[in-house]
C-alpha cells in the first residue's frame, strides 16, 4: 500500500507538472491578449507597454519564464500578481477559498444523503408507484440546468424578490467567522440548487447498482442464512454498489472544490468560481493560472484519495 500512495504521489507531481505547462503554453504562448498591454490600461503608450513587459520579464524566452514562475511556485508558493490590481494571486485564491469550500463540503453533505438515501429506497422495493416517482423526479432534476434552478429559487424564495421570502437572496453571503448563522441560512438556497442535479444522478446510479447487487448469489445466501433484511441491504449489498459512488463522488467534489463557476454566479458568492470568471471576463492570466493549478490539485488528489480508500470500502481491492 505504502509503495502504491508514493508511485500515485509521484504521478500527481507529474500531472501538476503537466497542467501548470499546458496552462503556460495557452495563455503565455499561443496568440492571445498582450498581458503587457492589459497591465497598461486602455489605449496604452507603446513605450509603457515595452517597460511593463520588461519588468514582467515577457521580453525573455518562454523557458526562462516558465522555469522563473515554476521557481516562484516551488519555493515560494507565488502564482504571480494580478494584471487587473496587482494584489498577489495566492491572496486572492485564499480569500476566496473558504466560500467555495463551504459551498461545496454543504452540498456534498445534502446530495450524498438524499442521493444515497433515495437509490436505496428505490431499489429495495423496484417498480412501486415510490420507486417509479423518485426516479422520475430524479430524471427531472438531471435535466434542470444549474443556472435556471438558481433563477427559479430566488425567483420563489430570495427575501429580496421571492414570492415566498423566507431565505436570504443573492448578495447574502456571510462568512463563517463573521456570523456562523448567517453563513449558514445564506448557503441554504446554493446547497439546495447545486445539490438537485448531483442527488438526482448518485440515486439513479445508486439504484441501478443496488438492484443488480441484491439479485446476486451471495445475497440470497445471506437471506437464506437468516440476516436481516437492513443488513442484507446495508452490510453486503450497499457496500459493493456504492464503490462506483464514491469514484464519482471523489471527481465531482475536487472539481467544485475549484469553483462551480455558475452556482457562485447565480448567487454572487465570493468564491473561487466566481473569481475564475471575472479574470477570464478580464483577461486577468496569472488569475487564471491560479485557479486553473488549483482545480487541477484539488482533483488529482479527490482520486488518489478514492483509489486508497477502495481498498478499505472493498476488501477484494488490493494494491500491490
Amino acid at each position: 500500500m505504502i509503495r502504491y500512495i508514493l508511485r500515485r504521489l509521484l504521478w500527481v507531481v507529474f500531472l501538476l507538472f503537466a497542467v501548470s505547462f499546458i496552462t503556460f503554453v495557452i495563455f503565455y504562448l499561443l496568440p492571445s491578449a498582450d498581458p503587457a498591454a492589459l497591465r497598461a490600461g486602455r489605449q496604452p503608450n507603446p513605450e509603457l507597454v515595452a517597460t511593463i513587459r520588461r519588468q514582467l520579464g515577457l521580453d525573455q524566452p518562454w523557458y526562462v519564464q516558465y522555469g522563473r514562475y515554476m521557481k516562484n511556485l516551488i519555493f515560494h508558493f507565488d502564482f504571480g500578481f494580478s494584471y487587473q490590481n496587482g494584489v498577489p494571486v495566492r491572496q486572492l485564491i485564499f480569500s476566496r477559498l473558504p466560500a467555495s469550500i463551504s459551498l461545496a463540503a454543504g452540498a456534498a453533505v445534502l446530495w450524498l444523503v438524499v442521493g444515497i438515501g433515495v437509490g436505496i429506497i428505490a431499489a429495495v422495493r423496484p417498480r412501486t408507484k415510490l420507486d417509479r416517482a423518485s426516479m422520475g423526479m430524479a430524471l427531472v432534476g438531471i435535466s434542470a440546468p444549474v443556472y435556471w434552478l438558481g433563477l427559479v429559487a430566488l425567483y420563489l424564495f430570495s427575501s429580496d424578490i421571492g414570492l415566498i421570502p423566507i431565505l436570504p437572496g443573492a448578495n447574502s453571503y456571510v462568512p463563517l467567522s463573521e456570523d456562523p448563522f448567517a453563513w449558514f441560512t445564506s448557503l441554504i438556497m446554493p446547497w439546495c440548487v447545486l445539490a438537485v442535479s448531483f442527488a438526482a444522478f448518485y440515486s439513479r446510479l445508486l439504484r441501478g447498482n443496488l438492484t443488480e447487487v441484491l439479485s446476486e448469489d451471495y445475497i440470497r445466501t445471506a437471506r437464506a442464512k437468516g440476516l436481516s433484511e437492513r443488513r442484507v441491504v446495508f452490510r453486503h449489498g450497499l457496500r459493493s454498489a456504492i464503490t462506483p459512488i464514491v469514484t464519482i463522488f471523489g471527481l465531482d467534489l475536487g472539481i467544485l472544490l475549484g469553483g462551480a463557476i455558475l452556482t457562485e454566479t447565480v448567487f454572487n458568492i465570493p468564491g473561487i468560481g466566481r473569481l475564475s470568471y471575472s479574470s477570464i471576463v478580464r483577461s486577468d492570466l496569472p488569475v487564471i493560472q491560479g485557479t486553473v493549478l488549483l482545480g487541477a490539485f484539488f482533483i488529482v488528489f479527490a482520486n488518489l484519495f478514492v483509489d486508497i480508500f477502495y481498498a478499505f470500502l472493498d476488501p477484494r481491492v488490493r494494491y500491490e
